[in-house]
């Protein structure tokens, strides 16, 4: 019993600190009655506790994670309350739906087996062989064999559309430039004065919401290596170019991705694949073309996973996919980069 008290204790006190550390990030020296309204309608917060907007209501953190119908399908989860999301309150008549899609249970390479074939042992929290199935949140807990979602619960139970039990990691990376006059000068906003950053987007093909390039980290590879193998399929084609095309996109891609960057967020992310049993983390990284010289020289298009992809003016009126919009919001802040025309809002200090 001490030992399960220890393990919740542990998952709520690091998305805790998890959380404490973005928010102090992107208030910077703006005061947090400035700021809460940007945070309270964001979308983006990471442990299980309540937050106040800033009208003064509760709002729950966790809510992409509890929409429905599910991603792909029409199972529609049990509804969670805000109030009985964290696990650290009694629910005894919680009887969340079981879902693991036939894509995931058919076995593919990505994906981990059921947790009742005798044959699967997984190593929860540690590395396992090739598998990652460490959070970046720290320790979660284990009941009945099945990882327990750290942020809370779900109203579904099982895998969804996830092929690993517990934490599936992604790499995002986003890709910025300075928004530029055809004589090469910074274009600067006529309202907050600062200078527009643009970043690469990608139209989804499966929810048609437009979103950061990124995917799944595969077994036994660096996330450096992810960030770069993404954006090149998503926002570049690369799978479809030839040998020798593809050899000279390798180069251009050396240069942007072997500069300095900054890494943005890692850890939990509020996603509508969630479920009680498996989650997304990400590790977001900002590569930035200060002179905007190597992605002139590179050809945006659309390939893999991307329906469309474009170069996107940032500010606070993007409506992105999943946790996307806030990491945008930390790049800017991070850049110095035009935000929102409201100036109680524009915060800096980072």
């Amino acid at each position: 019993m001490a030992g399960r008290f220890l393990g919740k204790t542990l998952a709520t006190v690091s998305l805790s600190v998890a959380l404490a550390s973005v928010t102090l990030k992107s208030l910077g020296r703006c005061s947090i009655a400035a700021c809460s309204n940007s945070f309270s309608s964001c979308g983006f917060h990471l442990n299980s506790n309540m937050m106040s907007g800033s009208d003064g209501t509760k709002e729950n953190s966790h809510n992409k994670a509890r929409t429905s119908p599910y991603p792909g399908s029409k199972v529609q989860r049990s509804q969670v309350p805000n109030e009985k999301v964290g696990w650290l309150v009694e629910w005894q008549d919680y009887n969340p739906v079981e879902y693991t899609a036939v894509s995931v249970l058919a076995g593919p390479r990505w994906a981990d087996p059921q947790i009742s074939e005798s044959s699967f042992s997984p190593k929860f929290n540690e590395k396992d062989g090739h598998v990652e199935r460490k959070s970046q949140n720290g320790l979660y807990e284990i009941e009945n064999g099945r990882p327990r979602n750290p942020a809370g619960r779900t109203g579904l139970v099982g895998r969804g559309l996830l092929g690993r039990w517990g934490p599936n990691h992604a790499a995002d990376p986003i890709i910025t430039r300075w928004k530029r006059d055809r004589s090469g000068n910074k274009i600067t906003h006529p309202i907050s004065g600062k200078n527009i950053l643009q970043f690469v987007a990608i139209k989804r093909k499966d929810c048609g919401e437009w979103a950061i390039p990124g995917g799944m980290v595969d077994p036994g590879e660096k996330i450096s290596a992810t960030l770069k193998r993404e954006f090149g399929e998503e926002a570049l084609n690369s799978l479809q170019k030839s040998g020798a095309e593809k050899r000279e996109l390798e180069e251009k891609l050396h240069k942007l991705f072997s500069q300095e960057h900054l890494v943005i967020y890692k850890g939990y992310v509020d996603d509508p694949r969630n479920t009680d049993n498996a989650w997304m983390e990400t590790e977001a990284v900002n590569y930035h073309d200060e002179t905007g010289e190597i992605m002139d020289n590179l050809t945006l298009e659309a390939g893999d996973d991307a329906g469309k992809v474009k170069w996107v003016d940032i500010s606070d009126k993007l409506k992105l996919y999943a946790s996307h919009f806030q990491f945008i919001k930390l790049v800017a802040e991070k850049r110095d980069a035009h935000w929102s025309e409201d100036s109680e809002t524009d915060c800096h200090g980072l």
